[in-house]
């Protein structure tokens, strides 16, 4: 199927300055899920691109390239939330853009209406 391999939605237990901060934070929180599931499937004899999505240019930054990309508003960041960038290094996990009006992950968090409701929920149950 077309459907994630795990999906979760929780409360940050921090508060942060900037939406940048938010999603480093996020990622770091879900890299043991994402690495276990990673190194779980090439066990299991599958080869599968791990990807993470992302909808904000800024954060994609900072995992890409660590502290080296932090700017006055995000040097106060610690240094354990750039764990990413050493995945991202090391080739275990590849970031690509995707635009907010695709970001899947939205339908749980996000409250949605109309059209946009319609088609996260078809994406969701593969429905063409």
């Amino acid at each position: 199927g077309k459907g994630a391999t795990y999906s979760s939605s929780s409360k940050q237990k921090i508060n942060t300055m900037s939406s940048t901060e938010t999603e480093l934070i996020a990622v770091n929180d879900k890299m043991g899920q994402i690495l276990w599931t990673k190194y779980f499937l090439e066990a299991q004899g599958y080869n599968v691109p791990t990807v993470l999505l992302q909808d904000n240019k800024s954060t994609m930054l900072m995992e890409k390239h660590g502290r080296a990309s932090s700017t006055k508003r995000t040097r106060h960041i610690n240094i354990r939330y750039f764990f990413v960038t050493d995945c991202i290094q090391r080739e275990d996990l590849t970031v690509e853009y995707c635009p907010t009006d695709n970001m899947l992950g939205d339908f749980g968090t996000k409250p949605l209406q109309g059209k946009k409701f319609l088609d996260f929920r078809r994406m969701l149950l593969n429905e063409e």
